[in-house]
């Protein structure tokens, strides 16, 4: 028992630490250009790559509770059972609403400490605003997880048995879609973050659309796959007829798909002939606010 309440402990605690490092990176870079301190502009790529980590631990605790049905975490009780098997144990993690909001953190960390470890091709000052802007939507979502949707609460005495997950989950569809689908959501809030530190900079040209369209590209990779397979399952699970006519969660996540599909030519054309400057700085914000509807609209009980 003292393992197991190790273990949903380490990983509220390693949320708490990742918030800390979250609140470091959205303030000392900027501290560090303010000051022309370049040690303290470098915080925030050390601070990005040790934020994953914390995330990692706690995703990884709360998988560990899943697995081992570790029924005195209420999330476990509320969406798992002991019988189920290992695969569905396992995508269950994210078959809930903490659990969901726990990969979206994970995957926003790791998008921003890859920006950290592979942007040494931008501008020292450029990168820290960046990484900055990462900051503060981490942040944010640190704090609602922490104080709205904990998925390390516990019950006392801990149930015998799980109320199991919902059977419409029970799919391989849930291992694919919900990871495809918020790898695209938030891989936009690099594009988001790269429009904001523009801004703060005042600088938007070729060279600025040229950094920015890979992530773009890459999100809207992701979420075009996730839309796909999102389909796909809902098609073959319930049966509803038409495409686009049966299911507002596809429908919510296609509004980002068309923005960023608008984002890839428009920055191209900022960067092929320094034009559409301000459309593009405007696509990138509305790309990544449109993921963000979609992942309230989803999560936040609105449909049910």
């Amino acid at each position: 028992m003292t393992g197991a309440l190790s273990v949903a402990e380490l990983g509220h605690y390693a949320l708490v630490l990742a918030l800390s490092l979250a609140l470091i990176q959205s303030t000392v870079p900027l501290i560090g250009l303010r000051w022309g301190d370049a040690r303290l502009v470098a915080v925030g790529n050390s601070a990005a790559v040790a934020g994953l980590g914390f995330v990692a631990v706690a995703f990884a605790a709360l998988t560990a509770a899943y697995v081992t049905s570790d029924f005195s975490v209420q999330n476990v009780w509320d969406n798992s059972h002991s019988a189920k098997p290992l695969l569905y144990k396992f995508t269950g993690v994210w078959g809930n609403h903490e659990g969901s909001m726990l990969l979206w953190v994970l995957i926003l960390s790791l998008f921003t400490a890859m920006v950290a470890a592979f942007g040494n091709g931008l501008p020292a000052a450029l990168r820290a605003r960046v990484l900055a802007v990462q900051g503060w939507i981490s942040a944010a979502f640190l704090l609602f997880i922490l104080f709205t949707s904990n998925p390390f609460a516990r019950l006392a005495p801990a149930p015998l048995e799980g109320r199991d997950l919902n059977p419409i989950l029970q799919d391989i569809g849930l291992a694919v879609h919900p990871p495809m689908l918020y790898l695209g959501y938030v891989g936009f809030s690099v594009a988001f973050s790269f429009a904001v530190a523009a801004l703060m900079d005042g600088r938007i040209d070729s060279a600025w659309a040229r950094w920015v369209r890979p992530w773009t590209l890459t999100a809207w990779m992701f979420l075009t796959a996730g839309i796909a397979m999102g389909s796909y399952w809902a098609y073959y699970e319930l049966g509803w007829g038409g495409w686009w006519f049966w299911d507002p969660v596809e429908n919510v996540s296609f509004m980002p798909w068309l923005i960023a599909t608008a984002l890839l030519h428009s920055a191209t054309v900022v960067e092929k002939r320094d034009a559409l400057k301000s459309w593009t700085i405007l696509l990138a914000i509305l790309a990544f606010s449109f993921s963000l509807i979609g992942a309230f609209v989803v999560r936040s009980g609105v449909l049910t």
